[in-house]
C-alpha cells in the first residue's frame, strides 16, 4: 500500500490551551481556580472524544417525524447522539448553572465551559445561550410565579429535571426589525392567554418552554405595543398539540440543530410583566445571548487553528513538514495573532459581565459592558468565517472533503455573523452605545489596561486608532448619513484597539513569568492595523448601486 496522510489529531483543548489556562489563572481568585479544574478537564476529555467521533462516523442531521403510524400528529425530532448527551453534560459539568451563582466570577466560569464545550456539543449551546437569556429575563421580570416554576428547572444540576428554552421572536417579517410582528395573543373568558401565529426561525423547539413576542389583541402598532409571553411546549410526555412544527430548516450550517418553522395555534401563555414593552422585556437577554454568540465564535476559531497547527507538523511537503515552511509558518502565526485578539475581548466581555451583574464593576464598567458586548460579537463573527476559511485552506484538498470533518467548521461559522444582530444591526446599535457615555468609559478602560504596558509602540498604535476614531465620531456629529455609513468600520476599529489594549495587559502580566509568546500575539496583532476607517461618499455609493 501507498502513501497515507495522517489526519489532524485534537490536542486536549483544555491542557494544551495555554491561552486559556494563563487567562483563567490571571483573572480568577486561586480557590475559585482550583474549584473550575475537575470541569474543564472533563470538558476538554468530552471534546476530544468527540471530535474522534466525527472521524468514525456520518454526522447526521434531527429528523422531524410529524405524523405516527395511526395518523396522530406528534411532530417528534430525533436528535444526533450529541444532542441527546446535552443534558448529562450541561447538568453534570454546571455549563449554565455556573453562570448563576452569586459571585463577580460566575460568568467568567460559565463561558470557560462554554467555550471548551460549543464545538463538541454540535451547537446545543445554541438552545443554551437561549435558556441562560430566559433565565435572565425571567429575573429581570420580578415575576413571582413564574421564576418559582421556571427558574429552578432552568439552572438545574440534574438533567431529569433540566429544561431548555427557546426564543421566540423572529417572523415571516423579518429579524431585527420586531416592530410587524403578527403572533397574536387573546384572552380567554377564564382569563388564560393564547398565542397564535406563527414563528419563522425557532432554533430550540425541543425546549420545554419559550419566551416569545406577540401583540395582545386590540393593542395598536409597532414594537412598544408588543408583550413577552412565557409558555411551555409539553404536555407531561408529548409536544402540546396546540404547538404545530411545520417543518426543520436547511441550513447552509448547524445542521445537527434543529432549527423550525412553527405555528402557535392557541398556545396557553402568561405574560412576564406588562402587556408592552415587550422587546425591552427582551433587552436583559442580549448581554447574555450575544456574549455566547461571541465565545461560540471565538471556540470555532481555537477548534479550527489546534487542527491546522497538528496538521502542519504531520504533513510532509517538498522534503520537511509544513510547520518548518516560512510561508506556511507565517500564515498561522498571522491567524493564531487575530485569534489572541479575539479570545482577549471576549473573555474581557464575559468576566465584565459578571462584574456589572454583581455589583462588583467599576463606575464606567456599565457603560463600558453596553459598548463591548455589540463590538465583540459582531468583530468575532466575521473574523470566525475568515479565519476558518484560512485554516480549512491550509489541509489543501482534504479541508475540502466532507468527511473529514473540516468543511463543517466554516459552514458553521458564517451562522455567527447573522445570529443576534448582523454585523450592521450590532454597527448601528453601537452608534446607539455611543451615544452616551461609552466612548469615555472606553478610553477609562484601554488607559487601565495600558497602564503597566512594557510595549510602547504598541500603546502609541493603540492611542492613534482611538484619536482617529474619535475624529471620526466629531465629524459624524455633523453628518448622520455619513455616520451610519462608517459604522462598520468604526465598530470593528474601536473592537481592535480594546483586544491590542487586552493583550498589552496580558503581555504585562506574562512577562515576569517567562511567557515571550503573549508579546509576540500582541505585536502580530497590532502589526495587522488597528484601524478600520475608510472613506464613505454618498454619492459613490448611488453610482455604484444604481441602474447599470
Amino acid at each position: 500500500m501507498g502513501f497515507v496522510q495522517d489526519p489532524p489529531q485534537l490536542a486536549h483543548p483544555y491542557r494544551e490551551d495555554h491561552l486559556l489556562r494563563a487567562m483563567l489563572d490571571r483573572a480568577l481568585p486561586p480557590a475559585r481556580r482550583g474549584a473550575l479544574d475537575a470541569d474543564l478537564q472533563a470538558l476538554g476529555d468530552y471534546a476530544v472524544m468527540a471530535w474522534q467521533r466525527v472521524g468514525r462516523s456520518t454526522r447526521r442531521k434531527p429528523v422531524l417525524t410529524q405524523w405516527d403510524a395511526w395518523g396522530n400528529r406528534v411532530d417528534r425530532i430525533e436528535l444526533t447522539e450529541a444532542w441527546q448527551e446535552g443534558p448529562r453534560i450541561t447538568t453534570r459539568h454546571a455549563v449554565l448553572a455556573a453562570g448563576h451563582e452569586a459571585s463577580e466570577h460566575a460568568r467568567l466560569e460559565e463561558f470557560a465551559r462554554a467555550y471548551l464545550y460549543h464545538v463538541a456539543s454540535e451547537f446545543y449551546t445554541c438552545p443554551l445561550a437561549m435558556t441562560d437569556g430566559a433565565a435572565t429575563a425571567l429575573k429581570a421580570s420580578g415575576n413571582q410565579a413564574l421564576l418559582q416554576r421556571a427558574l429552578p428547572r432552568l439552572l438545574s444540576r440534574d438533567p431529569a429535571t433540566f429544561w431548555l428554552s427557546g426564543q421566540w421572536m423572529t417572523e415571516n417579517t423579518g429579524g431585527s426589525d420586531v416592530g410587524n410582528t403578527e403572533t397574536v395573543a387573546r384572552q380567554n373568558a377564564d382569563g388564560q392567554w393564547r398565542l397564535h401565529g406563527r414563528k419563522w426561525f425557532s432554533s430550540a423547539v425541543v425546549g420545554e418552554m419559550a419566551l416569545a413576542l406577540a401583540r395582545p389583541e386590540g393593542a395598536g402598532h409597532g414594537p412598544g405595543a408588543l408583550a413577552l409571553f412565557y409558555v411551555e411546549t409539553m404536555d407531561g410526555g408529548r409536544r402540546r398539540p396546540e404547538l404545530v412544527i411545520d417543518r426543520l430548516k436547511d441550513k447552509l450550517g448547524t445542521h445537527e440543530l434543529p432549527t423550525a418553522e412553527i405555528h402557535l395555534d392557541g398556545l396557553p401563555a402568561w405574560p412576564l410583566g406588562e402587556l408592552a414593552n415587550g422587546v425591552r422585556q427582551v433587552a436583559p437577554m442580549l448581554n447574555i445571548t450575544r456574549t455566547w454568540n461571541a465565545v461560540g465564535a471565538t471556540a470555532s476559531m481555537a477548534r479550527a487553528i489546534a487542527l491546522a497547527r497538528d496538521y502542519a507538523t504531520r504533513r510532509q511537503a517538498f522534503g520537511k513538514p509544513l510547520i518548518e515552511q516560512p510561508l506556511h509558518a507565517q500564515t498561522l502565526a498571522d491567524i493564531q495573532a487575530e485569534f489572541e485578539g479575539a479570545f482577549a475581548l471576549t473573555f474581557e466581555v464575559a468576566h465584565l459581565l459578571g462584574r456589572v451583574e454583581h455589583g462588583a464593576a467599576q463606575p464606567h464598567e456599565a457603560a463600558l459592558l453596553r459598548l463591548l458586548t455589540p463590538l465583540a460579537k459582531l468583530w468575532t463573527g466575521k473574523l470566525a468565517i475568515r479565519l476558518c476559511s484560512e485554516a480549512l485552506e491550509c489541509f489543501g484538498g482534504a479541508g475540502y472533503i466532507e468527511d473529514t470533518g473540516l468543511p463543517q467548521l466554516l459552514r458553521d461559522a458564517q451562522v455567527y455573523a447573522i445570529w443576534e444582530g448582523t454585523t450592521n444591526v450590532l454597527s448601528l446599535d453601537s452608534l446607539r452605545a455611543l451615544a452616551g457615555d461609552s466612548f469615555a468609559a472606553l478610553h477609562t478602560a484601554i488607559d487601565g489596561w495600558l497602564a503597566d504596558s512594557i510595549d510602547a509602540h504598541a500603546r502609541q498604535r493603540i492611542h492613534a486608532a482611538l484619536q482617529e476614531a474619535a475624529a471620526f465620531l466629531e465629524a459624524g456629529a455633523k453628518q448622520r448619513d455619513a455616520l451610519e455609513a462608517g459604522a462598520r468600520g468604526l465598530a470593528l476599529t474601536l473592537a481592535r484597539c480594546a483586544a491590542a489594549a487586552l493583550l498589552a495587559r496580558h503581555d504585562s502580566w506574562a512577562a515576569p513569568h517567562g511567557h515571550a509568546r503573549a508579546g509576540a500575539a500582541l505585536r502580530r496583532f497590532v502589526g495587522h492595523g488597528l484601524s478600520r476607517l475608510g472613506v464613505t461618499d454618498a454619492t459613490d455609493t448611488a453610482l455604484l448601486l444604481g441602474p447599470h
